[in-house]
This record gives structure tokens, sequence and C-alpha cells, in this order.
């Protein structure tokens, strides 16, 4: 009678799974070789006691076949050496007895034998029961394999969930709980039966917007995808970077890891800052610094005393300019929180604002109106922060002015609740729509298709966008209708003067 073919599921569990054969005839091994290689298993071999130690310890078998009586170590004792080892006393251990050795039985399940085969045994039986021992086996470290892993997730610093092709939350571990303002009871399902689209959108934008028009695919090149929840009195702005596993096996659902980037997109965003800072603030008192001295150094000994005092006087006040300067950006450096720093700046100041980032950008002409009086508000913005954006936007204006003199007009007029847009006209070129729909994104060298140079951030006003939507602002950037140039829209918090976040 011809042995009956192994199934699929059966071949797949024995292909993974290798069996450690101790017995210390030659005969007895060799007929369980012929029982069980036909079946697809793994197989070695031990002639002794300490030899099947060694190879269990090698190999880490998923069974072990041990026969009882074998000179020396008898089985008995190398099943109680493996169950005393950390690493080997899990694996099942099916002991060989004879008909005669009435009191085996008793004597392996003392020593922490798992089952028992008596010869001469049954083959389909032996077969049989070693096929379920594997098997149960491989759950049992597949339950401690889950154990671990939920662990894992469930205390990891990142945040785990998985959705169906319906974008619904099947699982969510705690720190996307957390993240996502959940329940931490698992069985209050109100808020996990909503998309996950809809949770998100309750406390974070998206961003970049392109990135996530595609939802849930993931293309080559697209950015990477984010979620910003806008500073508040209470706390500053929240950084998620949002990344997406596709289970293969399991075709509709996704996993989805949240991970906290704040840290990452506040150094991003100071270093950037601390750039602009130093390129703008500190070069023209530098300048002044440098001229006036290296006038006297040239043609002191020709010039009278008056012009001496003069020169020098100047090179003095550029000088005390540039550490006041030096000091302002120091406290970019060392501000915890850069667009909010609880003060805010009076708006019948930007007067002065504009006054002092013209002279910097040696940009002649910039008037300013105001629709409505707001000298009796404050935008919650902090002095640096707001310079900053200005200078961005009002470096780009020159930038892309064909002969880099833009007259610049900045509208102030409120918008809706405790809101103002601030227009700033200029009257350079227009843009392409490519430079329109990426002038915002990180890096975007859009000046490279007017002056063919890429010297800095170019067109991409991505310090602009952070710090405003950070703020919980907006921004448009679109072209004039009435003539030649851009405007740039930039909607800000204000509140009124005398409140104290």
């Amino acid at each position: 009678m011809k042995d009956k073919k192994p199934t699929n599921s059966e071949l797949s569990l024995a292909r993974k799974s290798t069996i450690l054969i101790v017995d210390d005839n030659e005969y007895g091994r060799d007929i369980l070789r012929r029982l069980l290689l036909a079946k697809g298993y793994q197989l070695a071999f031990a002639s002794n006691g300490l030899e099947a130690l060694n190879k269990a310890a090698q190999l880490v078998p998923d069974l072990v076949l041990l026969d009882v009586m074998m000179p020396g170590m008898d089985g008995f004792e190398v099943c109680r050496r493996l169950r005393k080892d950390a690493v080997l006393a899990d694996i099942p251990i099916i002991m060989l007895t004879a008909m005669d050795e009435p009191n085996a039985r008793m004597q392996g399940l003392e020593v922490g034998a798992d089952d028992f085969i008596t010869k001469p045994f049954d083959r389909d039986e032996l077969r049989a029961r070693v096929q379920t021992i594997i098997r149960l086996n491989r759950f049992r470290r597949l339950m401690m394999e889950r154990t671990k892993f939920e662990w894992v997730v469930e205390n990891a610093d990142d945040g785990y969930v998985i959705i169906d092709e319906e974008n619904h939350i099947l699982y969510t571990n705690s720190r996307a709980q957390l993240y996502l303002n959940l329940g931490l009871s698992q069985t209050d399902k109100t808020e996990e039966s909503r998309s996950f689209l809809e949770l998100i959108d309750k406390d974070y934008y998206r961003e970049p917007t392109e990135a996530w028009t595609s939802w849930p695919y993931q293309f080559t090149g697209e950015a990477t995808r984010y979620l910003m929840r806008p500073e508040s009195s209470a706390s500053p702005a929240f950084w998620l970077q949002v990344d997406i596993l596709n289970l293969t096996e399991v075709r509709d659902n996704l996993i989805i890891r949240l991970r906290d980037v704040t840290s990452q997109m506040n150094l991003e965003k100071d270093m950037r800052g601390f750039h602009e800072a130093v390129r703008h603030k500190l070069r023209t008192p530098l300048l002044g610094m440098l001229n006036n001295l290296e006038l006297l150094g040239k043609h002191a000994d020709k010039m009278s005393s008056d012009e001496v005092m003069q020169f020098a006087s100047m090179a003095l006040k550029s000088t005390k300019r540039l550490h006041g300067q030096v000091q302002d950006v120091l406290k970019y450096l060392h501000a915890p929180n850069l667009p909010n720093d609880g003060q805010g700046y009076p708006v019948n100041k930007l007067v002065e604002t504009l006054a002092i980032i013209s002279n910097d950008l040696d940009i002649h002409n910039i008037k300013l109106t105001e629709k409505s009086p707001l000298g009796a508000f404050k935008f919650t913005l902090s002095r640096q922060t707001l310079e900053l954006i200005l200078v961005e936007v009002l470096s780009n204006a020159k930038k892309f002015h064909p002969q880099q003199q833009p007259n610049i007009k900045v509208i102030l007029t409120p918008f809706e609740d405790e809101q103002v847009s601030i227009q700033v006209y200029d009257d350079g070129i227009h843009l392409s729509p490519e430079q329109l729909a990426n002038a915002w994104n990180p890096y975007y060298q859009g000046e490279k298709y007017f002056t063919g140079e890429v010297e800095g951030m170019g067109l991409g006003l991505s310090l602009v966008a952070l710090l405003v939507r950070e703020a919980n602002g907006a921004y448009h950037i679109t072209n004039r209708t009435d003539r030649d140039g851009v405007v740039v829209e930039i909607i800000l918090s204000i509140e009124p003067l005398g409140t104290h976040r």
C-alpha cells in the first residue's frame, strides 16, 4: 500500500519544521527517516544523549523524537536537561518507549515529555501524532510572537492604525489613540467607525495638499505626507509624518504609521529662520561698518578731523546696530515657540517694521494702506515671526522684479473674526502656473526660469507657509489682474491690545 500523498498545507508546515531524531539504534533511526522524510520534514539525527543536546542547541528543532533506552545518558536525562535550558525548554518532546517499560510514561511526565509513542509503533499514528504536535507548537509560537508584537506595538512611540478599503479604522494602538484623540477604551467604537480622513480633519491640516490628493496610494516621487495641528494658546504646533504599509497578503487593509516629527520640523524651521535672520538683518550694518572703516583706513591721513569723526561716528553707529541685530538674531535660537511668544505685536507698528525691512533690503518704495483702523489690535504672532514672513515675501518681490526695485503696495484689511489680511502687491512679473502651484513648496527654485540662477530658497516661500500654518493662518499667491506682478496674501490672527495669552 502506497503512502498517502501529503496535502499542500501539510507540505508547507513540514518544509518549515525540523525534527531531531535521537536513537542509539541505527535501524530505529532509519525507520523514522523513511516514515518522515516522505512527508517533507527536515530531519536531523543523534545517536546518543550528548550528541542530542549539542544538535538541539545548534538547530533549535520544532520537535524531538527521543528514544528512552540509550547507553550512558538515557532519554529521561536528555529530556530533563532540555527542559532546564532557557532556549530549548519549550521544544516539544515525544518519547519512544517499549511495551515492556510500564513506568516509562510516568517517569517521562515527571521530566517534562509532551507525548509518548510505544514501540513497535503504527506508521500512520506516528505521522499523525508528529503532525499534531508540530502544528500545536507552531500555533503556540505564533501566539507568543503575537503577544510580543502586540506588546511592542502598544508601547511604541509611533502610532499605528489599520484601515480597510473604505478608510474605516480597524485598529489603533495606544499612541495612535492619543494622536487622534480617541477614547482609550477599545469597547467604544464610535470614533473608530468613522473614516480615517474625517477623523484627522477634526484636529489637523493635511500637508502638503498635493500629496494627499492620491490618498491612500503613494506614487513615486510624491512628497511625504504630514498632519499639522496648529498652534494654540495652550500648546505649540504639532506635526505627524504619515507613512503607509500595504499588506500584500490582505490587499484591502493598510497599516498607517503616525510618527511625531515636531522636533525635526522645528529644527528645520529654526535653521531656515536663523538663515533668513542672519542674511537680512546683519548684511546692512556689516556693509556700513566695512565701508566706513575701509574709507578711514585708506584716506584718514588726507581727511580733516571733522571728516574722520564723521566716518568714525557712522562706523560706530553701524557697529551698535550690528550688536543690536546680533542680539535680536540670538533670540531666535532661544525662543521656545517662535510663532507665538505670548506677547504679540501691535498692528500699528507694522509701518515701522516695513521701514526697517525696506532699508535692509534696499527697497525704496513701500506704501501701507489700512482699509479699516486696527490700532486697537495686535498680531498674535511675535515680532520676529512677522518680520521673517515679510522679509521673505518682500525678498521675492525684489528678486522677481526686472530691475530689482519693485513698487510695493501693502493693504491691511480686517478678515472675518479677529483675523487680518495682509496683501502685498508688487509690479514685477507674472508667474507661470507651475511657479504659482509650487511657490510654497520647500526648496522649489522658481527663479531658474527667470534669472537662470538657483541661489537660496528661491521662490519657495516654505518658511512663510510653515510659520503661517502653525499660527492657524492662511496664505495665497496670484498674478495681478490690473498689471504685471503678483499678489501675496497672508491671513493672520489678531486680538485686542492688552490681551495676554
